[in-house]
């Protein structure tokens, strides 16, 4: 009799059991994190930074960065972040890669591409460089973006020159460069675009402490160049040149608005 109880009990907890009804929490999750928001991007020398907005879900894992050459391509996977931030080191000077962010959770459920329209082109930038008054100094007077040299005033490379005029200081340029004094700046970073107008008549600009310059170049690339500080004899500046013939861009910003263009990726 025992063993019919047992044997009656045992069939109960099996069937009990095969027929268990999951609750919530024990459910397989196939939703996907939502599409991550306010993309940016900052140019770099030969790298790009990349910022976006937090994703709040709960189960939240990562992120992962794409890149394609047009809006619009095809988005080939370059790295995975835990944070929302991201630096392409694989950027080269001159190219311009668009960026695209998705997210996804702990089931491997990925998001869509982010929406916002952003690239960069990095280019090469330089840091407290200094060149001298070419009355007194000719030879170290000028800079060249495309040598990344100190040259002289008179160089067939130079891009702008240092001049000291009776205690009065300028940024001169020649005939066939163009040159504008953008205003104060906190850093070398601040001016992301060459202006379509307002250069300079004159062929040079008064050299301020603290004011970055942009300035076109003869051979059709745009730079800027930020001072730091100003002697008799010396001017201390950092610059960045963009590589790309013709591209005005000195730093990148975001061109808003959710588009409505097909996007494809690859993992």
């Amino acid at each position: 009799m025992k063993t019919k109880s047992l044997i009656f009990a045992l069939t109960l907890l099996f069937l009990n059991q095969a027929c268990e009804v999951y609750g919530p929490e024990d459910e397989v999750d196939f939703i996907p994190p939502a599409i991550p928001t306010g993309v940016t991007v900052s140019n770099g020398d030969e790298r790009v930074y990349i910022y976006w907005d937090k994703n709040r879900e709960g189960d939240l894992a990562g992120y992962n960065i794409y890149t394609s050459d047009s809006y619009d391509g095809r988005y080939m996977l370059i790295g995975s972040s835990d944070y929302n931030n991201f630096i392409d080191y694989d950027a080269v000077n001159g190219e311009t890669y668009y960026y695209a962010v998705t997210a996804y959770d702990f089931n491997g459920n990925e998001s869509e591409l982010s929406y916002e329209d952003i690239y960069a082109t990095p280019r090469p930038e330089g840091f407290n460089q200094a060149i001298f008054d070419y009355i007194k100094f000719p030879n170290t007077s000028g800079y060249s973006f495309s040598l990344y040299s100190v040259v002289a005033f008179d160089s067939i490379d130079v891009d702008f020159f240092f001049e000291n005029f009776d205690g009065d200081f300028y940024l001169d340029v020649y005939d066939d460069t163009d040159i504008q004094d953008m205003g104060a700046t906190n850093d070398i970073f601040d001016i992301e675009f060459a202006p379509l107008t307002g250069w300079s008549e004159t062929k040079d600009a008064s050299a301020i402490e603290g004011h970055t310059y942009v300035i076109w170049t003869w051979n059709n690339h745009f730079a800027k160049v930020r001072i730091s500080s100003i002697t008799a004899e010396r001017m201390v500046f950092d610059w960045a040149y963009q590589t790309a013939e013709g591209n005005p861009m000195l730093k990148p910003s975001l061109i808003s608005g959710r588009s409505t263009l097909s996007r494809t990726f690859t993992r």
